[in-house]
């Protein structure tokens, strides 16, 4: 089956923000459970990026990592509203606050797109595929003008669409089968690409054509990938021009889009 479309997520895949959420999300996790500690006269201990991060929040919309978490730490609070403010003890005010986080870092520090994964979608375009961004961040239209790309994609689908149309984030599958949708694609003629655990487990639970893993960490990392759903992984979508992927497997033996030298034709690697 050729692939036609490439749908690919943000942070940690097309631009390095992935590392910028991190430490957002731990220094609004770790002022607030310092916080609830000194309430409830019980120590937390603080959110840990290599563990909290990639189970409870990577790839998750802001709310659902909100949840996520604190359900790990068997801590429930109020719903609340999407207005509430940054300073209140709600999931939506935690989210709000994390958000305020980062995107005062990116003001700070800009937006950095990988240079080998701009070569890879300039690449897909060139040969004719139709890439879109799926992403759970709120900020991803921002984040892709800012960072010089977002021409260069065909369709959107974010933490607004989401919002919109009433999707379930990663890792169900609706976000990156409501962007094939909008490409006129059907999900075995795309490919996805995704760095983390959630969004590779949503690729294979919507039975697309190939799943790309995006391994920028170590750890075992890629290992993870691979047992949430990845066909393959890489270190950097510009291994798969190469067909060298840097964490292992052979990238020709699969779908051409991860395969080697141009982003051409070809045919999935499940035989579908």
């Amino acid at each position: 089956m050729h692939i036609d479309a490439v749908l690919f997520d943000l942070d940690g895949v097309l631009t390095s923000t992935a590392e910028v959420h991190a430490r957002a999300w731990k220094e609004m996790f770790d002022d607030f459970l310092d916080s609830w500690a000194r309430r409830s006269g019980d120590p937390e201990e603080p959110f840990d990026i290599e563990r909290d991060y990639e189970q409870y929040v990577d790839g998750k919309p802001r709310l659902d990592g909100v949840r996520s978490f604190l359900a790990s730490r068997d801590i429930h609070l109020p719903e609340g509203a999407a207005d509430d403010p940054p300073s209140g003890l709600t999931v939506n005010a935690l989210g709000t606050r994390k958000n305020i986080l980062v995107m005062d870092k990116i003001a700070k520090d800009g937006v950095q797109p990988y240079p080998g994964t701009m070569r890879y979608l300039h690449a897909c375009v060139a040969a004719g595929k139709h890439p879109a961004l799926v992403s759970s961040s709120a900020n991803a239209a921002a984040v892709a003008e800012a960072a010089g790309f977002a021409g260069l994609l065909e369709a959107r689908v974010d933490g607004v669409t989401i919002d919109e149309r009433g999707l379930a984030g990663k890792p169900a599958p609706d976000t990156f089968l409501a962007a094939a949708r909008d490409l006129g694609v059907p999900p075995e003629r795309a490919a996805v690409f995704e760095d983390a655990e959630a969004g590779v487990a949503a690729g294979r639970a919507g039975r697309f054509g190939y799943v790309v893993g995006v391994d920028r960490v170590g750890r075992g990392h890629a290992e993870a990938l691979r047992a949430h759903g990845a066909d393959i992984v890489v270190g950097d979508l510009a291994d798969l021009l190469t067909g060298d992927p840097a964490s292992g497997g052979d990238p020709a033996s699969g779908s051409s889009v991860a395969g080697t030298g141009r982003c051409s034709g070809g045919t999935s690697g499940r035989g579908q």
